[in-house]
């Protein structure tokens, strides 16, 4: 069995500020950017967590190309820094693990943040260190307060708004697994949906009872018909999540059929001869190498 060979050296090395060269330049208006404030913010209040990530130094010139932290060393050097901890690269090549990782879901926050005001940090460090207003850190350390857990398993991959939760907690445990899974069919987990749905929902599927305000211009009926529209869309949702596996298989297997059909050169020519309207869309469907769902 062959040895594995490392992609960086085992230990960060301190490298002066100066030494390191840019890969690409920062985009325009980086400095005024949500992101860059609170990388910035994050460093100025704990310092640097993840070390930037550069090549084995150039001999000649004595600095190191920076693969991967750009707007980390914007906001060092903003904030004064000489020298900085580096994970040294041993490959000439600019692929790092941060182009490749899954972002932090809504859930997992949630569940950093609690853990971190429990082992004694303020709400008032926490939104400092992140750049955000403190009543944020409030709506995602309680962000799953009011939901069941069968709904909160749903979500717990995605991303989505602090704003997502209070629409849920007016619905009964039930209703808000519908909903989860009416908004994870649709691929959309967005405020104003799940408002939408919430309008949707009998008062008897409600916490209290109490159906939502309805908007201006909206009547009863309307109101009735949407509902009515919504619990039917959820079920065809349903029956199209239970064929879709069966469906992407005969298509996968009805491509491969075409593909060999029209290979065939008599049955081309036949086709190219007296049917070249379907030969032309028998040859688009070969051709086509994803199918968007």
């Amino acid at each position: 069995m062959s040895d594995v060979v490392l992609g960086f050296l085992p230990k960060p090395m301190m490298v002066a500020v100066n030494n390191i060269l840019p890969s690409r330049k920062p985009p325009v208006g980086l400095l005024g950017t949500q992101k860059y404030k609170l990388v910035l913010a994050s460093i100025g209040e704990i310092g640097l967590i993840e070390p930037l990530t550069i090549n084995a130094v150039d001999r000649r010139s004595g600095q190191h190309v920076l693969l991967d932290g750009h707007i980390r060393l914007h906001a060092l050097i903003k904030l004064g820094y000489s020298e900085v901890a580096c994970l040294v690269a041993t490959d000439d090549e600019g692929y790092t693990y941060n182009n490749r990782i899954n972002r932090l879901s809504s859930i997992q926050e949630h569940l950093m943040l609690r853990r971190a005001i429990e082992r004694g940090v303020s709400p008032e460090r926490l939104a400092k260190a992140l750049c955000v207003d403190l009543s944020q850190i409030t709506k995602k350390a309680n962000l799953l307060d009011g939901i069941c857990l069968e709904a909160a398993e749903l979500m717990k991959d995605r991303q989505f708004s602090p704003e997502v939760a209070p629409a849920l907690r007016r619905m009964k445990p039930m209703r808000q697994v519908e909903v989860v899974e009416l908004m994870i069919s649709s691929n959309n987990m967005t405020v104003a949906y799940v408002r939408a749905l919430l309008m949707a929902t009998p008062s008897e599927m409600l916490m209290n009872s109490k159906a939502p305000s309805r908007p201006r211009g909206v009547s009863q009926e309307q109101m009735n018909r949407m509902e009515h529209e919504m619990t039917g869309l959820h079920d065809q949702y349903k029956m199209i999540e239970q064929s879709f596996g069966e469906d992407m298989l005969n298509l996968v297997l009805a491509k491969g059929y075409v593909a060999k059909l029209i290979d065939n050169k008599a049955v081309f020519r036949y086709l190219e001869r007296s049917h070249a309207a379907v030969l032309e869309q028998l040859v688009s469907l070969v051709r086509t190498t994803t199918i968007d769902v």
